[in-house]
């Protein structure tokens, strides 16, 4: 961020790609539910003859990739709770007040939500399917549950929400610092895919459920941005910045 006290009026927002694109996404995996590409996608990291996934018992993507690498994110999540909290009494991070204050309430609502919707879908893992080695059978996101003594806690992806959570990022730099946000708007994206990849050689997600996580935290991001930091300029404020009309 710069060392600026004013707040600079935001960048123009269109809603048109910032809504249109997570829509369509949405549309294109309610569609991929009348396909088998989940599971084929599963298939390719189950390996028969071992009768487990690939990457279920791997130390680096477990140890290192899953649990280390979550709790960078929670420190830095815990990093931007102090830095809002001090915004409050140093006089250098109070202009930042209000950004801190929406990148803390995105990365809250991004994370948080994750384990009651898991609770309330009830979709099966992977390496929980009889497909797979396991005992449970399989159901479509949008079709009833068979009945089971151990309901699904799988969708949507809580690791790849740990990436893209940070969209907030994005959002957060968008007006001060628009180069830096392009950057970590890759950052969260490729941050979020790794997270979602090696959860699916694990077993630990299909494919839909990844996706449907970026979507949710977009969408969060987006919706905390708005609420709190979006501030377009004003008509006048736009004709005087205007660039002159040659005739």
């Amino acid at each position: 961020m710069v060392s600026t006290t004013a707040r600079p009026a935001s960048r123009p927002l269109n809603f048109w790609v910032c809504l249109g694109v997570p829509a369509v996404a949405a549309i294109i995996l309610v569609l991929l539910e009348l396909t088998s590409v989940d599971m084929d996608l599963a298939r390719m990291f189950y390996d028969p003859a071992a009768g487990d996934f690939i990457g279920r018992h791997s130390y680096f993507l477990e140890n290192i990739l899953h649990d280390r690498a979550k709790q960078v994110v929670i420190a830095f999540s815990v990093l931007a709770i102090f830095g809002f909290i001090g915004a409050f009494f140093i006089d250098r991070l109070n202009p930042f007040k209000r950004e801190l204050g929406c990148l803390v309430l995105s990365l809250g609502l991004a994370t948080s939500f994750v384990t009651p919707v898991k609770a309330v879908t009830a979709v099966q893992c992977p390496w929980s399917l009889e497909q797979f080695g396991g005992h449970e059978t399989y159901s479509e996101l949008l079709s009833p549950r068979p009945p089971t003594d151990k309901p699904g806690r799988c969708w949507p992806g809580g690791h790849a929400a740990t990436g893209f959570t940070l969209f907030a990022l994005f959002f957060v730099l968008r007006d001060r610092r628009p180069r830096l946000a392009r950057k970590a708007l890759v950052f969260a994206f490729a941050l979020g895919t790794v997270f979602s990849i090696g959860r699916m050689l694990q077993g630990a997600h299909f494919f839909s459920h990844n996706v449907w996580t970026a979507i949710f935290c977009w969408l969060i991001c987006l919706g905390s941005y708005y609420y709190i930091l979006y501030r377009p300029a004003l008509k006048a404020d736009r004709v005087t910045k205007a660039e002159p009309v040659s005739v």
